[in-house]
């Protein structure tokens, strides 16, 4: 069918091991009808990832970043594979009637973060295309298999990686990270039970080389905004992540707590993508460090989007330690001055707040390992000791001892203010919010 400029509508379509992925119509030159291509430079590396990430679902506006046309990649349509094949591309400049193919992405950030520079980019291209066919082939579930028939996953070949010990590096770039080893092979597990899911996961974890990386393209999507860019989220959270060590190594152990504390989190990679409390942390701790550097301006920004996106709102001077837990996190409130410190879990509709009477350091001083419940309010300059624990919708309003329990509104210690019940465990760490009911009350139903 002919269209406007001489050009022909055509409707490509890639086969991969029994899958097919079907493209939107696309409105391609003459010269490209014997290898029909999905944007101007043939988007080989990001399909079909980039189909799902288009803005207007035209095949001729790839909107990933390493789709440029100094790139000139076509793909060849195949029963089984699909290969590389480097084709000179002229710059159309006329933008109208022709489906816009003049449109330029600049060479950018997801081939940087894969690894790939301008003077290495058939590298580049092996890798990414690697990882592309570790999750594109099995969509089409050969010989039977369906989405819903395939068992539990064995992850024991990937080794747990001890964060414990506050000596603990986090590993460099080229080294092994077992972490990260151990959370590509649940996404690609998830593409496998979720063909929906493939390029969500394959753009998100399985495209990037490091932890960090994917965390940064992955916050950089979620607080970007029309005058924010994503791009330029991801090169100021990649750039704070790899010049502070300390920032990596609390990445790491706060993602280890949400696995282990929060029965609601069934995999590392699920904590990554889905847990807005860990992702306002990590943003958190990236306005923290700009604050410290002294841009203000930048680091209210950040904590702006945060509180917009994910509904939790923490000062940039706020003061966080590593393996927390923000349970749910909806609705937290932390102010300028507070200080939080290890291994503390903290649930949703909880406030550290100042009384509003004094400026200056007006807000609490959490110890390590405390658990805060739901809806709790901790006002003014008052310090709550390290393995305290706070119930559900207290108010506390001067200094809790280490290991004891507080409870009530106004909250008292469980035992007697002289004689208070101690604590055995890290309730940071157990998550017992209840145990100390019977001692406390007499409440019966």
């Amino acid at each position: 069918m002919k269209a406007a400029g001489g050009l022909t509508s055509v409707q490509p379509k890639m086969m991969m091991d029994g899958a097919a992925l079907k493209l939107s119509s696309s409105v391609l030159p003459a010269e490209a009808r014997v290898k029909p291509r999905f944007c101007q430079a043939g988007c080989v590396r990001c399909a079909p990832v980039s189909f799902a990430l288009r803005s207007d679902g035209s095949a001729s506006s790839c909107q990933r970043s390493e789709c440029s046309s100094s790139l000139g990649n076509s793909m060849v349509s195949g029963s089984s594979s699909m290969s590389l094949k480097g084709t000179k591309t002229k710059k159309n400049r006329g933008g109208g009637g022709g489906g816009g193919l003049g449109f330029e992405m600049p060479m950018a950030i997801l081939m940087e973060e894969r690894g790939a520079s301008s003077h290495d980019r058939s590298t580049s291209d092996t890798r990414v295309l690697e990882n592309f066919r570790d999750v594109i082939p099995i969509l089409g579930f050969p010989n039977g298999l369906s989405s819903h028939s395939v068992a539990t996953p064995d992850f024991t070949s990937v080794e747990e990686v001890d964060l414990d010990s506050e000596d603990s590096k986090p590993p460099a770039l080229g080294e092994e990270d077992k972490l990260w080893l151990r959370m590509r092979e649940e996404a690609r597990w998830d593409s496998v039970k979720e063909p929906a899911l493939a390029s969500y996961l394959y753009s998100s974890i399985l495209s990037h080389r490091s932890l960090e990386r994917a965390l940064a393209f992955h916050l950089g999507n979620k607080l970007s905004s029309s005058t924010l860019l994503s791009t330029q989220l991801f090169s100021l959270i990649i750039d704070t992540f790899m010049e502070d060590e300390d920032i990596r190594r609390a990445i790491r152990k706060d993602i280890k707590a949400v696995k282990e504390r929060d029965p609601a989190c069934v995999s590392y990679s699920h904590c990554l993508l889905n847990f807005k409390g860990f992702l306002s942390c990590q943003a958190h701790r990236v306005a923290h460090r700009l604050w410290n550097q002294g841009r203000h301006s930048l680091a209210l920004a950040i904590q702006s989007r945060v509180s917009e996106v994910f509904h939790v709102d923490i000062h940039p001077a706020a003061r966080i330690g590593s393996g927390i837990l923000f349970d749910h996190a909806t609705g937290l409130v932390v102010g300028e001055t507070a200080t939080i410190g290890n291994n503390v879990s903290i649930l949703h509709h909880v406030t550290l707040g100042g009384t509003g009477a004094v400026g200056g350091d007006r807000h609490p001083k959490i110890g390590d390992g405390v658990l805060i419940g739901a809806g709790a309010t901790i006002l003014g300059n008052i310090t709550i000791g390290a393995g305290a624990k706070i119930g559900a919708g207290s108010i506390v309003l001067i200094d809790v001892p280490p290991q004891t329990t507080a409870v009530g509104n106004p909250a008292r210690l469980v035992g007697g203010k002289q004689k208070p019940s101690k604590l055995k465990d890290i309730p940071g760490e157990t998550m017992d919010h209840t145990s100390f009911i019977k001692e406390w009350s007499d409440y019966v139903i």
